[in-house]
């Protein structure tokens, strides 16, 4: 089945849902203007297991994330360069996830470029013009424009994902990993702890999909 990834997490409830469901990654938000934002030393409190997901970031907080949570992986989701990415997880000592925004299947090239520097890829819907923010919008793009779709590094899907509509989003794109955040809140940034173990139930009742 596909792997599943919470995001966003901020709460002890939130996080045991989604261990006690069977995630294999959950993430904390270190981006201020998110909703999902919370601090070094919350995210060191609630982390059990422990992915990063940052905008931009610059060298020191990439040392502080390092220093305080010690991530498998970071998750950049800004405009980091492939030559960035190499550089923040050889500084980190830790994996990279790299989020690429898509809108149409020319987007879907852009992974080529990251696919030595990064260790996994994610493909997110592109945000409404004058966002504020990268992620978290709860918008989806066209998933049959994954299907088919090889790369050399595994890859998440993300983007409009709820408990609704995560098996068709497998079975329509082939993803052989998942990552929801908006999809599982019943209040902006707040995951609601029953919408988690639905999104983990429905994602896990999806056809196999390919590795």
């Amino acid at each position: 089945m596909a792997l599943t990834k919470i995001c966003g997490l901020s709460t002890r409830s939130a996080v045991d849902a989604a261990l006690l469901g069977g995630a294999a990654f959950v993430g904390f938000v270190f981006f201020e203007a998110s909703p999902r934002h919370v601090s070094l030393e919350a995210a060191a409190d609630l982390a059990a297991i422990a992915r990063a997901l940052t905008v931009d970031p610059d060298d020191s907080l990439v040392d502080a994330i390092a220093a305080a949570l010690a991530p498998d992986l970071f998750q950049l989701h800004g405009k980091e360069s492939p030559e960035r990415a190499g550089r923040i997880r050889a500084r980190a000592s830790a994996g990279v996830i790299k989020a690429l925004p898509v809108v149409a299947a020319a987007d879907l090239d852009r992974a080529a470029a990251f696919e030595d520097a990064a260790d996994h890829l994610m493909f997110d819907a592109k945000p409404p013009a004058q966002a504020a923010r990268p992620g978290g919008h709860g918008q989806a793009f066209d998933w049959g424009l994954l299907a088919g779709r090889r790369f050399r590094q595994p890859w998440f899907l993300a983007g409009g994902l709820t408990p609704e509509n995560v098996t068709l989003a497998i079975t329509a794109s082939g993803a052989p990993m998942v990552d929801v955040s908006s999809g599982v809140e019943g209040a902006d940034g707040l995951k609601d702890a029953a919408l988690i173990a639905r999104f983990l139930e429905a994602a896990s009742a999806a056809p196999e999909t390919r590795r």
